[in-house]
């Protein structure tokens, strides 16, 4: 995906400006509330944590702001880039030993790493393979800094993934796992495909002998939608 109306962000300059956006909009998200419960680990392990995957993302996605003073962030995955399908498998891999090394260092007892392992069905996107169509722009980030909510940001960015993907035929998908997002990407023009749902993840570590952890509702979701604009 192109655009000329957005800002195109630079790694260089603004790693670590979107590393702390990140870090601010997703600090109550539901998921990550369910697979870091304590708020301390949590607040030390997000930065590493999108750090590594702003990493990746540079290298196989467009990212793209509002405008230079990023209080928002797009991030989209084209489908119809395939030529660099073998080098995208190669990043993500080398992305996913890095994460892990983040969480066994916070965590040697791996019970961190083996929630992120049983959460593995909410922290993909390998839903979409059901769609049967790399021509498909994949939303993987839409996220405005609660200071500059409510002034049509985010509206700003989904219109111009809308607009690309009408001019070039192309679907859009994209997950949430708050359900409180749902109506938001209905005014959007998506539909919901499914829901990724379990009723009870269980963990097993060393310092908790089989300790099962019921994830309430609202972290069980994970709402599938996609646009055939």
């Amino acid at each position: 995906m192109e655009s000329s109306n957005l800002y195109r962000v630079n790694k260089e300059e603004d790693l670590e400006k979107l590393i702390r956006l990140l870090t601010v909009c997703f600090a109550e998200d539901p998921l990550y509330q369910a697979l870091i419960p304590d708020k301390e680990t949590r607040e030390r392990l997000m930065p590493e944590l999108f750090s590594c995957d702003l990493t990746e993302f540079f290298e196989t996605c467009k990212i793209y702001a509002d405008s230079s003073e990023l209080n928002s962030i797009l991030v989209v995955s084209d489908g119809t880039e395939h030529d660099a399908a073998l080098h995208n498998l190669l990043v993500d891999f080398f992305a996913v030993l890095k994460t892990d090394s983040y969480l066994i260092k916070e965590d040697p007892s791996l019970a961190t790493l083996w929630k992120f392992i049983q959460g593995k069905d909410y922290l993909n996107s390998s839903w979409t393979s059901q769609l049967h169509s790399n021509q498909r722009l994949h939303v993987i980030y839409l996220a405005v800094a609660p200071k500059a909510q409510h002034h049509g940001l985010a509206e700003k960015l989904m219109d111009e993934v809308i607009d690309y993907a009408y001019k070039n035929k192309l679907m859009i998908s994209l997950e949430t796992h708050n359900p409180a997002n749902v109506a938001m990407y209905e005014k959007f023009g998506f539909q919901l495909y499914g829901v990724v749902q379990k009723k009870r993840l269980s963990f097993k570590t060393i310092l908790h002998d089989k300790t099962g952890i019921k994830i309430p509702r609202v972290h069980e979701k994970r709402e599938g939608f996609v646009n055939g604009k």
